[in-house]
């Protein structure tokens, strides 16, 4: 009987203890052995529930049991996740996470450390909730050269945005709603300012393009800035608003971005509404490919946890082979990206065309006197940065997707 422990209890903690229970026989079945979760680490207290039975308040109870092999990490944050992985994986012991924020921090460091002890670090989890998308990469598509991800790997902010957009919400309400429903935290800064997003995109380029990303190197923009107006436009072209967190690979290098884009209907990722996610990646032979899911939630969250335990349990002893390289990778300015622009101005279109050159796509609204939207030409980024900033008439601006994101 391989034997588990669980650190930290709350929503993925509790669902991966329950997923393990309730699927038990099956997953005997396909492990070829029983899976049991002899300890759960948590500050707090579960009277009369399955993890008061086997629960601990003291790390050493996990790291000093030989019986347990393999250990899931659900606490969140860096410390003392950090620390206890760390041990965890010295001591020849397998750890499976959901934590994004110490993948993206520290997940070239704890791989190596779980190769040198011949145990695995995974964390199909930390990106996606319950879409395997990771497992994807490294082993459905590890035959191709990866060109694009692209996704919405975000369920607050994509809640947030659908409610503006098929409710008519103002931000402000969309967020306490969220807030409510427990979709969002007390402090949304890391959801509504894109860091979550930008985490996720990290950790899938590092294994897409087989050298580490960093995330702080990306260029990350929030929702905060979205309002009726910039939705109701939008609308007009048959378009939607969505936080995209994109990477790609092009001739003069890769590039990687976290921002609020305007898209049309030929884009999937239009469809993709409420707290679901929804990745696309781009190969040079398969082409465009799709995974759409839960991005977030007790069980389907703690499901991807559950088969990153049952793979360590299969491989106990030895190192999953996956293309998640140390070795950095220096991305290549968004300044040089060129894509067109969705821009709002208060103006007249000739004045648009004096600025931006041709324009297409002008949109004029009632509702909305003294102004207009449209979209420009290709421009780099730099390009139409310095244009926006040499015109006062621009009210606001957004990426819009281009053509080859939106095949």
């Amino acid at each position: 009987m391989a034997k588990t422990a669980v650190m930290g209890c709350g929503t993925v903690g509790s669902g991966v203890v329950r997923v393990l229970m309730m699927n038990a026989d099956a997953i005997a079945r396909r492990v070829g052995e029983p899976v049991e979760v002899k300890r759960a680490l948590d500050l707090r207290e579960f009277p009369g529930t399955p993890i008061g039975k086997i629960l601990t308040h003291d790390f050493n109870d996990i790291l000093n049991d030989p019986e347990i092999t393999v250990v899931v990490e659900t606490m969140g944050g860096l410390r003392p996740s950090y620390e206890f992985t760390k041990q965890l994986l010295m001591a020849g012991k397998s750890v499976c996470t959901s934590n994004k924020e110490l993948v993206a921090e520290h997940g070239v460091e704890l791989r190596r450390i779980a190769r040198e002890h011949d145990a695995n670090y995974l964390f199909e989890a930390s990106c996606g909730g319950g879409i395997p998308i990771i497992r994807t990469l490294n082993e459905s598509l590890t035959g191709e050269e990866i060109e694009e991800v692209t996704g919405i790997l975000n369920g607050t902010t994509n809640y947030i945005l659908t409610n503006m957009t098929n409710d008519g919400k103002d931000f402000d309400t969309a967020l306490r709603e969220a807030q409510q429903k427990g979709y969002a935290e007390l402090h949304p800064e890391a959801d509504i300012e894109g860091y979550d997003a930008c985490r996720k995109i990290a950790i899938l380029s590092s294994l897409a393009y087989g050298c580490h990303i960093s995330y702080k190197d990306i260029l990350t923009e929030g929702i905060t800035k979205v309002d009726e107006a910039d939705i109701d436009y939008a609308k007009t072209m048959n378009c939607r608003i969505k936080l995209l967190a994109t990477s790609r690979r092009e001739k003069h290098g890769i590039w990687a971005l976290v921002a609020p884009m305007v898209i049309g209907q030929e884009n999937p990722l239009t469809t993709c509404d409420g707290v679901m996610n929804a990745v696309m990646v781009k190969g040079n032979a398969v082409g465009t490919t799709m995974y759409y899911g839960s991005g977030a939630g007790s069980l389907p969250t703690a499901s991807a946890v559950v088969g990153d335990v049952i793979d360590c349990v299969r491989h106990t002893g030895r190192v999953i082979a996956a293309d998640y390289s140390a070795e950095p990778c220096t991305l290549m300015p968004v300044d040089e990206v060129e894509r067109p622009f969705f821009v709002r101005y208060r103006g007249t279109e000739a004045e648009a065309v004096n600025t931006f050159g041709a324009i297409k796509h002008t949109r004029h609204l009632e509702k909305y006197r003294g102004e207009f939207s449209f979209v420009t030409r290709k421009l780099a980024e730099k390009e139409f940065r310095d244009l926006a900033a040499s015109d006062q008439r621009v009210i606001k601006w957004f990426r819009r997707g281009k053509k080859e994101e939106q095949e």
